[in-house]
């Protein structure tokens, strides 16, 4: 059983049903379980921009990105606080992915943004070193699809000011996932959330 049962196949799945899978895993995984304390706020005042790439190659979703990045630096944080630019059509290889996020930071610090954006990092197959591919704790950054998560540098260091337990966000959400296991994990993940309907 996959642990994204929402999330259509990539091949088959329109734009819509990308947004879709990665509202779902956003209300049930991140706000749900309280991996992100910051991630409800921005999420009920609709702030958060859904770009679905159709990229299928490197070369391409780095050009997309750095226009993405540009539109976030200029945007209104009132309107757009933070992207989610989503690739449901490369990238699906989580080594592939983890080498194509060097080139990311490096756009970014070649557009002269590091300090003022990050990208943070999600994928179906999300591994941390040191860990095995079955690991639990891995599903802290698990998603439906690879995404690339760009983020204000002010709006994260005002949260982190809110949240003064912020330094212990990675081991909790650990706990929360040891105590869930990938059954439970999925067991969640299989139900909708309130504003789902």
């Amino acid at each position: 059983m996959p642990a994204f049962p929402d999330s259509a196949d990539a091949a088959d799945a329109t734009d819509a049903q990308v947004v879709e899978a990665v509202r779902h895993w956003l209300s049930r995984a991140v706000i749900g379980l309280n991996l992100c304390p910051f991630a409800k706020s921005v999420y009920v005042k609709d702030q958060v921009r859904y770009v679905v790439s159709p990229a299928t190659r490197a070369e391409d979703l780095l050009e997309e990105l750095e226009g993405e990045l540009r539109a976030l630096a200029d945007a209104d944080p009132a309107q757009t606080d933070t992207t989610l630019l989503i690739v449901p059509h490369a990238l699906a290889d989580f080594l592939a992915y983890n080498d194509f996020l060097y080139f990311a930071e490096r756009l970014l610090r070649s557009l002269r943004l590091a300090g003022t954006l990050q990208i943070a990092s999600f994928h179906p197959d999300y591994q941390f070193e040191g860990t095995e591919a079955d690991d639990i704790e891995n599903y802290t950054n698990r998603a439906p699809y690879p995404i690339l998560h760009l983020l204000r540098e002010d709006s994260i260091a005002r949260a982190a000011e809110a949240f003064p337990d912020a330094a212990d966000i990675y081991e909790r959400n650990q706990a929360t996932m040891r105590r869930l296991g990938i059954d439970g994990y999925r067991r969640w993940m299989s139900e909708k959330s309130e504003d789902e309907g």
